[in-house]
């Protein structure tokens, strides 16, 4: 599915939830008309995703079936189709350094942030050299044109975060992150060091899933779940991200599933030295 398939699936679905009241409601669609002041027609576009409501329409849908209780919720979870898909190109016009800035107050304010990568270095982690050779990376696949070392700069805060201590990290990483190679050996050397050592830090948790291991849950897109507030997932062509209750508990149970498949402590280092290892003896030939 692309993101604007994903948006028409979503706003399908609140349709259909908003058709499930009606029918709780024991009302046709020119009963539930006569009561709310829509046409009918409105009505079955609406539940049929061809027509996105407005606010006052999911007040006055409410009110005639009884549901004003569930107004609040509607409405929160309406809001969250429009903004739950924000295309890459629209999000870069303001470049990636203000793009850091704006997010940087999130960091700050969790506690608590819970991360799995499966072909990168977690953001928090992320050396300088292996961070340029990621936005160099962006910026030539999207033909941008931003200040690199500004844009480094600014991705920096988060290695920052990581390191005031302030926050609790539990973060997750598929071994292939290890061997995808961004930047020249010498940057994926001191990345490596770099994510061992970190491990070592009192607010960091981290789990490596090692090559050939028995899945019971498959790999996917990164995540990042911040606090139990809000989920951001990046994709090739745009930036998910939901504020949900019951998205946000799906992607909580994702996580424990993929811990479980990680190991930790001495095991993850010795997951890292194979990396390593690979990368070494790529440099001596």
């Amino acid at each position: 599915m692309s993101e604007q398939d994903q948006v028409q699936a979503a706003r399908k679905a609140f349709g259909q939830r908003l058709r499930g009241l009606r029918l709780d409601a024991n009302l046709n669609g020119r009963q539930l008309s006569a009561r709310s002041g829509m046409r009918d027609s409105k009505i079955s576009r609406i539940e049929l995703g061809r027509q996105n409501p407005t606010e006052d329409d999911i007040r006055a849908w409410c009110r005639a079936c009884d549901t004003e209780d569930q107004v609040p919720e509607l409405i929160a979870a309406h809001r969250q189709i429009d903004e739950m898909w924000e295309e890459y190109r629209q999000a870069m016009r303001a470049g990636l350094n203000q793009q850091s800035e704006r997010i940087k107050p999130l960091y700050e304010q969790t506690k608590l942030i819970r991360a799995y990568e499966p072909q990168t270095i977690p953001g928090f982690l992320q050396r300088p050299g292996y961070t340029r050779a990621v936005i160099e990376d962006v910026s030539r696949f999207h033909g941008l044109t931003d200040d690199i070392d500004q844009a480094v700069e600014g991705r920096l805060n988060r290695l920052r975060i990581l390191e005031s201590g302030k926050c609790m990290f539990s973060l997750v990483i598929e071994a292939g992150a290890l061997y995808a190679q961004r930047g020249s050996v010498a940057v994926m050397l001191d990345q490596l060091d770099y994510v061992e050592r970190a491990a070592g830090f009192a607010n960091v948790a981290l789990g490596i899933i090692p090559l050939g291991r028995l899945r019971t849950i498959w790999p996917g897109e990164g995540f990042y779940v911040y606090d139990e507030s809000l989920v951001r997932s990046e994709h090739w062509t745009g930036g998910y991200r939901t504020k949900r209750p019951s998205e946000i508990e799906t992607y909580l149970r994702i996580f424990k599933l993929l811990q479980a498949q990680a190991v930790y402590g001495q095991t993850a280092r010795a997951e890292i030295d194979a990396a390593r290892g690979l990368l070494q003896s790529r440099e001596i030939s």
